[in-house]
Order: structure tokens, then C-alpha cells, then sequence
């Protein structure tokens, strides 16, 4: 290969440019031109792409968000969608595709490789919920967010002894939850693992209470309800009153860490290594600190696994 192409595709993660940057830098090393695509699979379709010389990537890799842009594109489920791109890719001469993004980014890539065009993924979430790898780009910088925002709302709980409800983002998996939850030290975690009873919640909060705990923080994943919903349960099931924080969209931003970076970079030249070696439908990942890559299907036939051990330690230490 000569010529390949990247885009981001997506809910943004910071740490996406760091992966661009490496992906360009690593490729530049094998003498490879690379294509930017953006706004993700839309850009594919429509030949809307650049090349990215080494220059082009200087100073992003502390940026949070995508240099590329995302954009949802339903219409590229459709195979005459994916014919174009495949065709506007092909005039452009790019002979492989380096995809960044979540699960969703990687049906698209399938359906790309099933008629022939190589591509291979990068998982890009703050939601941590990939198959195949233990952590994802963007999970560590949101979880760092996600603590920050706790800490000061720790501050003004104690101040004032209230009882807060912090709603996380997380989609379907409750990574984000819970590992803030020990992190921060939350005297509860709800998250969509593990069986919800508002019995169990309401019996943690009176036992905090029963030691003289005057203030607490509940996390729960959006998942599992919102904080408003679990504010009301409180109320009318135990008298309890709760401030809710919706920490939304913050948690896609931000500089990221100094461990999403190196992931990120990582990723992105294994990438590079395994799609010039011929490789396609692979995704990297990273398993017991070891950098993989595996049939990128897994990422939607298998279910993400949380470690639930962590949610035992939470609970243990949240006395």
C-alpha cells in the first residue's frame, strides 16, 4: 500500500487526534500517504478528504475532540452508499482505511471489508464498552473528568449536607460509573450490571447516616436512569432529598491523559503495521498491557465484560 485513509467516525473521545497524529507520523515512517476523511463515513461517501502531511498533525495531540470532524451518517447502512465511497476512495487512489470510533464505527468498517476494501479499527469511546480490548481511547480522560466534577461537588456537599446524585454517561456499560465510584470515593454505584433495588441504595445512604455521615454522593450510569428518576424513587420511597448533577457532554471533552495519549499512540501505529502487513477486518486492543489485534466482529458479537470486582471493592469501602 501507498495511499491509505483515516476518518473518525461517532461519538468524539479525547485522544482521537493523538491517534490521527500517530497514524500519520507511524505511516510516514513506511513511506505512506494519508488521506484525512471528515466527518466520518459521510465524508467517505462524498470523497471529502485531505492529505495529511507530518505538519498537519503537529500540536494536536494534547487537543481533545477530532481534527477530522464526526458526523452520524444512517445512510451509509445502505450498500449503495458504501459502493460510492468505495469508488471515490478508489479514483483517490487509498487502498486501506484506518477507522476510529466506537462499535457502530465498526459495522461500518465490516460492511466495507465484506465487499473488499480493506479497513481496520481503533476503539474510541468514553464509554469503555468494546469487546476485545480492556480499555478504550477516551475512557481514562472522561473518568478524570468525571472525578474533578465530583471532588467540587464533594466540596459544596459537605458544606451544606446534602445528599447528591451524580448521573454519568456510559451508554449500556457502567465503567465510567463505576470506576469513578472508587475513585471518588461514592458511598453508592448504580450501574446496568448489576441488579437494581432501590432497597439496597436506600439501606447504604440510612447506614451512612447511622455513623453520623451528613453528606453523601450517589453515582449512577445513565444506563440504569437518570438522576432525576433516582431522586424521585428516593423521595417517595424513603423521604430522602437529593440534588441531581447531570455532568453530560463535559466528559467528551477536555485535554486528554498522559494514558489516553499513549494509548492512543499505541493504536495508532499498530494499526499502520498490521494493515500494510495485509491484515483487514482487525481491530487493536489492549489486554493485560499487552497491544493486540483481533477479528473486528467481536466487537458486536460478544458483550463487554465490567469487572465486577471492582464493583464488590466499591461497596466494601463505601461503609
Amino acid at each position: 500500500m501507498k495511499k491509505i485513509a483515516i476518518l473518525t467516525s461517532g461519538g468524539d473521545a479525547p485522544g482521537m487526534n493523538a491517534a490521527i497524529r500517530a497514524v500519520v507520523r507511524k505511516a510516514k515512517v513506511h513511506d505512506v500517504e494519508v488521506m484525512g476523511i471528515y466527518y466520518g463515513y459521510e465524508g467517505f461517501m462524498e470523497g471529502n478528504m485531505t492529505l495529511l502531511e507530518v505538519g498537519d498533525v503537529g500540536g494536536i495531540i494534547q487537543r481533545g475532540g477530532t481534527k477530522l470532524y464526526s458526523a452520524r451518517c444512517p445512510v451509509f447502512k445502505e450498500s449503495e452508499a458504501q459502493d460510492q465511497g468505495i469508488a471515490k476512495m478508489r479514483e483517490a487512489g487509498v487502498e486501506g482505511l484506518v477507522v476510529i470510533g466506537g462499535d457502530g464505527s465498526y459495522r461500518g468498517a465490516m460492511d466495507l471489508v465484506r465487499k473488499g476494501f480493506p479497513c481496520v479499527g481503533i476503539p474510541a469511546t468514553i464509554d469503555n464498552d468494546i469487546p476485545g480490548t480492556q480499555y478504550t481511547i477516551g475512557f481514562d480522560t472522561a473518568l478524570n473528568t468525571v472525578i474533578d466534577a465530583i471532588d467540587k461537588i464533594r466540596d459544596t456537599a459537605t458544606s451544606h449536607e446534602n445528599l447528591f446524585i451524580v448521573e454519568v454517561m456510559g451508554r449500556d456499560a457502567g465503567d465510567l460509573a463505576l470506576y469513578a465510584s472508587v475513585a471518588a470515593g461514592a458511598g453508592a454505584v448504580i450501574i446496568p450490571e448489576v441488579d437494581f433495588m432501590i432497597e439496597d441504595v436506600i439501606a447504604r445512604i440510612k447506614k451512612g447516616e447511622s455513623r453520623g455521615k451528613k453528606h453523601n454522593i450517589i453515582i449512577v450510569a445513565e444506563g440504569v436512569m437518570s438522576g432525576t428518576e433516582l431522586a424521585r424513587q428516593l423521595k417517595d420511597n424513603a423521604g430522602i432529598t437529593t440534588r441531581v448533577s447531570v455532568l453530560g457532554h463535559m466528559q467528551r471533552g477536555g485535554s486528554p491523559t498522559a494514558q489516553d495519549r499513549v494509548l492512543a499512540g499505541r493504536f495508532g501505529a499498530h494499526a499502520v503495521d498490521i494493515l500494510l502487513e495485509g491484515k483487514t477486518g482487525r481491530a487493536v486492543g489492549i489486554r493485560n498491557h499487552k497491544l493486540v489485534d483481533y477479528d473486528m466482529t467481536e466487537a458486536f458479537k460478544d458483550e463487554h465484560k465490567t469487572d465486577l470486582s471492582l464493583y464488590t471493592l466499591a461497596t466494601d469501602l463505601s461503609i
